[in-house]
């Protein structure tokens, strides 16, 4: 997206129909928003693309729904808003391949190499269905996730991990196919999170023992809403208030779904008599650490969708965040994910997302969206409503009150970051 609008309108926008000019810039952001752009960056993107285009834009955007009031800037200060278009839209998901193909045919828009229609078309066909082999890479992600997660995070033992990949791969079929139905889709966290359970309760009871709570945690890890909570701090902290507290409430709403789920899975294995077996097996050896935070790495380049050519950077940055903040926390003399470790990574990744975007001129959401998975606290924010949910009031609130801490460590961090390196682009 462009770094600043310039003191004048190219004559080619200035002579275009304002009705082209205003369809480009809402298909825009139409898609900038299924991507998974937050409020702060959409709204300043569309903003400069606007001026660029010799048009003043006035955006509000939430995760349920953008207005964009244009105006021409030919009428000068005293010009009012000639168009406002609505746009319902379902909260977005991050896509990073179709997130940079946006930002580049903008660029090219609005730098003359490609015309506006082109442009609309173009982003237009952005919005086509994933082929087979995409939906089968993000469900094959979801378990190698789950299994990552399990043996890096958690270190639970090699039953424990096939069991969470093996789960994490049915929760990938349950996720895919609730794009397409929206009943299923409502209730999908609840659904995830009841089969989730019941297969590790019947495994541990049957099969092999396992640490159940863990295997269904990894599991459940690509559910968590913790990018979204840290996503709605970072907005009530840039005071886009309504955008902000509207994500919270959604992630509060998934939070309530999987805990249930949870709950409700484990009081029907106990009604058919189905107990786990409360004994582990060791846990996996401390060489497993490497190979798992690869797998993880490459398991998150797929589930958040990134172009071929930008694996190794969102791999890059997965790897650099989980060492920071495993750095942070062992300095600071608390356990790895401690706040300060968390601090440290959202800072690191912060500067480092814009030192990306400033000279690979793609957004900055390559870097930063993939580095901070294994700092936000979705799991830790499960256990928290778990915990209330089972009436254990204080261990909820204890644990609660860590989410609030890690999530101010992680947005600080990701502040400082934006201090420590400006962000030259709108993404």
């Amino acid at each position: 997206m462009p770094e600043a609008a310039p003191l004048s309108v190219p004559v080619s926008f200035a002579t275009t129909a304002i009705n082209t000019r205003i369809a480009f810039l809402t298909e825009l952001a139409r898609r900038l928003h299924q991507y998974g752009t937050t409020a702060p960056r959409l709204e300043t993107a569309i903003a400069r693309s606007a001026q660029r285009l010799g048009l003043n834009a006035d955006v509000w955007s939430s995760p349920t729904a953008i207005i964009v009031s244009f105006a021409d800037l030919g009428q000068g200060e005293d010009g009012v808003a000639q168009v406002t278009q609505v746009m319902r839209l379902p909260p977005g998901d991050v896509n990073l391949a179709r997130l940079c193909e946006a930002d580049r045919i903008a660029d090219e828009v609005i730098d003359g190499r490609m015309g506006l229609r082109e442009g609309f078309h173009l982003l237009r066909k952005l919005g086509a269905p994933d082929t087979l082999r995409d939906t089968v890479g993000v469900v094959a992600s979801y378990g190698l996730c789950a299994a990552a997660v399990v043996a890096l995070l958690l270190h639970s033992a090699w039953a424990d991990l096939i069991t969470a990949g093996f789960i994490g791969t049915v929760i990938g079929l349950i996720t895919v196919a609730s794009g397409s139905r929206p009943r299923l889709a409502a209730a999908s966290e609840a659904i995830s999170a009841m089969v989730a359970t019941t297969i590790a309760i019947v495994v541990s009871a049957y099969v092999v023992p396992l640490a159940v709570k863990s295997v269904i945690l990894g599991s459940l890890i690509v559910l968590m809403p913790g990018m979204a909570l840290t996503t709605a701090v970072r907005e009530i902290s840039s005071q886009h208030l309504v955008a902000g507290v509207a994500r919270m409430a959604g992630a509060i709403a998934t939070l309530l779904k999987l805990a249930f789920g949870t709950v409700a899975a484990n009081q029907l294995c106990e009604a058919f008599g189905i107990y786990p077996r409360n004994y582990v097996l060791p846990p996996l050896p401390s060489w497993a650490d490497v190979p798992s935070l690869l797998i993880g790495a490459f398991s998150f380049a797929i589930l958040f969708r990134a172009a071929r050519r930008d694996w190794l950077a969102v791999m890059g940055s997965v790897i650099v965040g989980y060492v920071a903040t495993t750095w942070g926390g062992r300095i600071s003399g608390s356990l790895p994910g401690a706040p300060f470790g968390v601090f440290v990574g959202g800072l690191l990744l912060g500067a480092l997302s814009n030192i990306y975007a400033r000279y690979a001129k793609q957004p900055g959401a390559v870097v930063r969206e993939p580095g901070i998975i294994l700092l936000v606290p979705g799991s830790v924010s499960f256990r928290s409503v778990s915990y209330l949910l089972d009436r254990d009031t204080s261990l909820g609130m204890d644990t609660g009150l860590l989410v609030v801490t890690l999530l101010v460590s992680l947005v600080a961090g990701l502040l400082f970051g934006d201090l420590l390196v400006a962000p030259r682009r709108s993404l």
